[in-house]
């Protein structure tokens, strides 16, 4: 738990058991009301990124299960203690006010006298808190802490007036990251609205025609994949381990979303006889051969030469095509809407070890919309802009959640006191990534 041993702490803040600063809240059977209607916070009705609760499943008391017990108020804070290294911590909003939690949660009502319930819910978001939960879990199969375990948990207690603040700051940096991954959401559904617009109708809405596809706009062609393609191949089968010794090799999780994903990369060293074969050019397509997710078989990203020197492996399937009948970036585009994603999915082979596999023979089998291949440029550049635009609210949510974990460890150990710093952004009740808290001189 917390200890005035693991930080020095100011003056004015003192140590405080949890017991200590919250009042006792009840439990309620809403199985006694059979025709009433509630709202039920299950475990897994929580957010652990955001930390807010995502899902409450409205129930009516008959239907209520055995667990739906915990009566929760505004500003209560809920701490599931099934899986306690999970994070799933949440604040009770005015809107469930009054309903019903699961009891794998530990419901903390904040004493106003003693502490604040923003300031609260921060403790037990922080790293130490949640470790020192780990270190108390108790099972194998379905690990989980008691509420005792958490009442008695000992956390930092600074003054109302500064704990008001640091649940303030920490606030904002929170509704901006959800902020952001609104943005994230709703720019993912344009991109999808898109790719169907443009695939189905083209860039000058001419008149469509029924081709074995379905729609595409009257002057464009359909064609196999095989018909464009110049190479299809397997990768390596060469053991690959974290680490530097050997090349690096690409695997099922480097093929994600369109784009080769660099954060989980192998090395192994393929034979000697293959490293011509297995070695990736720009403009590589590379699909996932096989999974254990249907969906996920035929998955395809294109390699834009992300490494000087680089292969893939066994389970995966390269592809090179004829850049003069089509472009390596329109046919992975393609290969992602969901006409593309259904053709491949649907033609996958269930294994008996319950895996979905394709193979090179249903890769030249994919029918491709054909337009000429100055449109297909024009298709990529417009949807390359939307893809810009994810990327850049995917690193600025990235910053933000980086911001709030460091000003969470900071903040709620004092290593930042809160009037140190510059708190005009509270006034816009805005944070961008680039915003930089600065100390005041």
């Amino acid at each position: 738990m917390f200890s005035l041993e693991d930080y020095i702490l100011p003056a004015d803040w003192r140590p405080a058991r949890i017991r200590d600063v919250t009042v006792r809240t009840v439990q309620r059977n809403p199985g006694r009301e059979p025709e009433k209607t509630f709202r039920y916070v299950d475990v897994s009705g929580v957010d652990n990124t955001l930390f807010k609760v995502r899902v409450a499943t409205p129930l009516k008391g008959a239907e209520a299960p055995s667990r739906a017990r915990k009566d929760v108020r505004r500003d209560d804070v809920i701490f599931a203690t099934v899986r306690p290294t999970l994070k799933r911590v949440a604040m009770i909003p005015s809107e469930l006010d009054g309903e019903i939690a699961s009891t794998g949660y530990c419901v903390l009502r904040a004493n106003a006298e003693k502490i604040v319930p923003g300031f609260l819910y921060d403790c037990l978001l922080t790293d130490w808190f949640i470790d020192a939960m780990g270190k108390l879990e108790r099972g194998a199969s379905y690990p989980a802490v008691r509420d005792s375990d958490v009442f008695s948990a000992e956390i930092p207690l600074p003054p109302l007036p500064e704990q008001r603040k640091i649940a303030g700051v920490l606030g904002v940096v929170q509704r901006t990251m959800e902020q952001q991954e609104r943005l994230l959401a709703i720019t993912n559904e344009l991109k999808k609205a898109l790719m169907h617009k443009l695939f189905t109708e083209g860039l000058r809405g001419e008149p469509q025609k029924q081709t074995e596809l379905g729609p595409v706009p009257e002057t464009w062609g359909v064609a196999t994949l095989e018909s464009v393609a110049v190479a299809f191949d397997y990768g390596t089968s060469v053991k690959c381990e974290h680490g530097k010794t050997g090349v690096p090799v690409l695997r099922i999780p480097n093929v994600v979303g369109g784009s080769i994903d660099l954060s989980d990369l192998k090395h192994g060293q393929p034979k000697r006889s293959e490293l011509d074969q297995v070695r990736l050019q720009d403009g590589d397509l590379l699909f996932v051969r096989t999974n254990g997710v249907l969906e996920n078989a035929g998955r395809c990203a294109l390699y834009r030469g992300e490494l000087e020197d680089c292969y893939f492996a066994s389970y995966l399937i390269r592809v090179r095509v004829d850049s003069s009948k089509v472009l390596p970036a329109f046919v992975n585009e393609y290969a992602r809407t969901e006409r593309g994603r259904s053709f491949l999915s649907g033609r996958a082979i269930r294994t008996a070890d319950g895996k979905f596999n394709i193979n090179s023979g249903t890769l030249k089998r994919v029918l491709l919309p054909l337009p000429s291949v100055e449109e297909q440029k024009k298709v990529v550049c417009q949807l390359d802009l939307v893809d810009r635009k994810l990327k850049l609210h995917e690193r600025r949510h990235t910053a933000l959640n980086n911001l709030f974990r460091t000003l969470l460890h900071q903040l709620m150990t004092a290593q930042i006191r809160v009037h140190d710093l510059d708190l005009d952004f509270l006034e816009c009740g805005d944070m961008s990534p680039h915003v930089t808290i600065r100390k005041v001189k």
